[in-house]
């Protein structure tokens, strides 16, 4: 069997893949890759099918022990990137493209300098055991293989049937390091917020914060006020999505990520639309986003 050794999982690695759908009514989000675009990239470079197992990295640092023979893709979140191999000679690897590791090597990720989080696959995927159907990692939920830890092997699948495209290399524009725009549409409880808030959720310049991870990234800036008639009322628990806008009683924006709750409890203002909820996945800690609505609604 072909393996892979974790060095160093930097700041955290994951295993993820597409995730677990439709088990909403178990208590089980989809959870899997944040940034779904990239996911689908990097496997498509290396000739995988799109859903299978890569490794989502936030921020930089991770070092893994490649077999010769390995092909490798870093989509994502960009940073210097490259393999270094037992004579010490190093290469760069170009991102969003195909690589093979000619002799066994190190793969060194740097600290990332633009988006959150890159997405390193391997032909063949990972192949550690499904949970539920999925491989990938829970966070909320504590399902799917734990964070990756050092000296930890990975096993690789076989490789596919299907060959490495010729088309080695997708020119893909690294995520901004300015501001970042999602588009959303109106929430089911818009209604509870004044129309003072609605505006300043689509014109105010909000910052993410640090206190943001993959259950949700909290927006730091204007206090969302309700209306007086929903000022004291309590929300029932209700069923959550992927890009849920919800404010809790402080009036902050936490747009809902991957690994959300199912179910919650805080009015939901509005929703990033699906098409735009991958650029969240590499927004960075102060970066700025703003809010627009999406054309064709008021």
């Amino acid at each position: 069997m072909t393996v892979m050794r974790v060095i160093d999982p930097g700041a955290l690695t994951l295993v993820q893949d597409l995730g677990r759908p439709g088990l909403a009514s178990l208590g089980v989000s989809a959870s899997g890759a944040f940034d779904r675009t990239a996911h689908r990239l990097a496997n498509r470079l290396v000739g995988n099918d799109e859903g299978a197992a890569t490794l989502e990295h936030l921020l930089g640092g991770l070092r893994l022990a490649l077999p010769a023979g390995a092909w490798i893709a870093v989509t994502g979140a960009g940073g210097a990137v490259r393999l270094v191999d037992t004579e010490g000679r190093a290469r760069v690897v170009e991102p969003h493209t195909a690589t093979v590791v000619d002799s066994a090597a190190e793969l060194q990720l740097g600290p990332l300098t633009s988006g959150a989080r890159a997405t390193i696959a391997v032909r063949g995927g990972l192949a550690v055991p499904l949970v539920l159907g999925s491989r990938s990692r829970d966070t909320l939920a504590a399902l799917g293989p734990a964070p990756l830890t050092a000296g930890e092997v990975l096993p690789v699948g076989p490789s596919p049937a299907t060959p490495v495209p010729p088309a080695d290399l997708v020119p893909v524009d690294p995520p901004t390091s300015g501001v970042v725009e999602l588009a959303v549409r109106p929430g089911p409880r818009r209604e509870w917020f004044t129309a003072a808030a609605w505006q300043q959720l689509l014109t105010e310049e909000w910052r993410a914060s640090a206190r943001s991870d993959r259950t949700g990234v909290r927006l730091e800036g204007a206090v969302l006020a309700r209306t007086r008639e929903f000022t004291e009322v309590e929300l029932p628990s209700e069923g959550m999505l992927r890009g849920s806008i919800q404010v809790s009683p402080d009036g902050a924006p936490t747009v809902l990520g991957p690994d959300h709750p199912v179910t919650g409890g805080y009015p939901v203002i509005a929703v990033v639309v699906d098409a735009a909820f991958d650029r969240l996945a590499q927004v960075r800690p102060g970066q700025p986003v703003r809010l627009r609505l999406a054309t064709g609604r008021r």
